[in-house]
């Protein structure tokens, strides 16, 4: 195994895979990354694994303890190793004794690292997500902290030259602070009022400073309801969009609470979760509806099926 001091954590930096899933019915919120799509490809570009480092508008400085592979991705945040400029979206190695420092984010809000095999902390209900309200997963269920250790498998000599000697990149992503996503109505859209309906899909809404990894709180038009929007508490998912008494939208992200009791007026696409996941304060977003026959054709095809079956097995396996 291979060890990595964290020398400085940075502003929220927390560990996470794919989310904890199936256990929703027990009121146990899945968490996982907040952007897949980044997420995915450090993993893939540091050579497997599942846990990694979330890093939010601020990265973190670590120590390699021995020879490394790792990737970074997701919000450009400028990095050095040892002083040398760090490229995003592509595979690097580490020797013993080297520094990694990852500064703050430049065009999106979090960032990726992550280590070959991923980071080896022990498993809770199938997953090593970092659950900050319920303390599990990750480092005792807390953001990491300066002089943590964090272990991972160390490649052997073979592997760390065979690796590196691919030279393996990928396409690097920048992010927008004016976002479009693509919304599905309900499961409450008749809950609110024409008028609610074209001011929320013709309305620009602003993500305000007290959005977190639960949910974006939007400050813009008030959302017209017929009687309310208070509802009998009922399930939530990554994406639904839940509208307060007062009338303000709110997208649930990754660490979702498992049920609210406010009326949801749409789901964001899975597609575009990814953009909201990388919006910071002041950026603006947009809503489109389209309908469940168009959301099945942008997924249509093997993967499509692959992803739903992947869902299910994680939601009620």
């Amino acid at each position: 195994m291979s060890s990595i001091r964290v020398l400085s954590p940075g502003a929220l930096t927390t560990i996470q895979d794919r989310g904890r899933y199936g256990y929703q019915s027990s009121g146990i919120r899945p968490c996982g990354a907040m952007d897949l799509d980044a997420y995915e490809t450090a993993v893939r570009l540091a050579g497997g694994g599942d846990a990694v480092l979330e890093m939010t508008m601020l990265g973190v400085t670590v120590e390699f303890q021995s020879r490394m592979i790792f990737a970074l991705t997701g919000a450009d945040m400028p990095a050095t190793l040892d002083g040398l400029p760090v490229p995003r979206y592509k595979r690097m190695g580490a020797c013993p004794g080297q520094v990694l420092k990852v500064g703050a984010a430049t065009n999106g809000c979090r960032g990726y690292l992550a280590f070959y095999g991923g980071i080896q902390v022990p498993k809770v209900m199938g997953s090593r997500s970092t659950d900050m309200k319920c303390h599990i997963g990750g480092m005792e269920g807390r953001p990491v902290k300066a002089g943590d250790l964090l272990e991972a498998a160390e490649p052997d000599e073979k592997t760390f030259s065979s690796l590196l000697a691919e030279d393996l990149t990928a396409d690097e992503v920048k992010y927008s602070s004016d976002i479009e996503v693509r919304v599905i109505p309900g499961p409450q859209d008749e809950a609110f009022t024409e008028k609610g309906w074209n001011d929320f899909l013709s309305s620009s809404y602003e993500i305000t400073p007290d959005s977190d990894r639960m949910g974006l709180r939007l400050a813009g038009l008030p959302i017209e309801s017929k009687a309310g929007t208070d509802i009998v508490s009922d399930g939530i998912v990554f994406g639904s969009i839940q509208v307060t008494a007062a009338g303000n939208p709110i997208v649930l992200m990754a660490d979702h609470q498992t049920t609210g009791g406010y009326a949801k007026i749409a789901t964001v696409l899975s597609l575009d979760l990814p953009m909201l996941a990388q919006a910071r304060p002041g950026d603006k977003v947009r809503f489109r509806k389209i309908s469940v026959e168009d959301a099945q054709k942008l997924h249509e095809g093997p993967s499509f099926f692959a992803k739903l079956m992947k869902q299910f097995q994680r939601m009620f396996g």
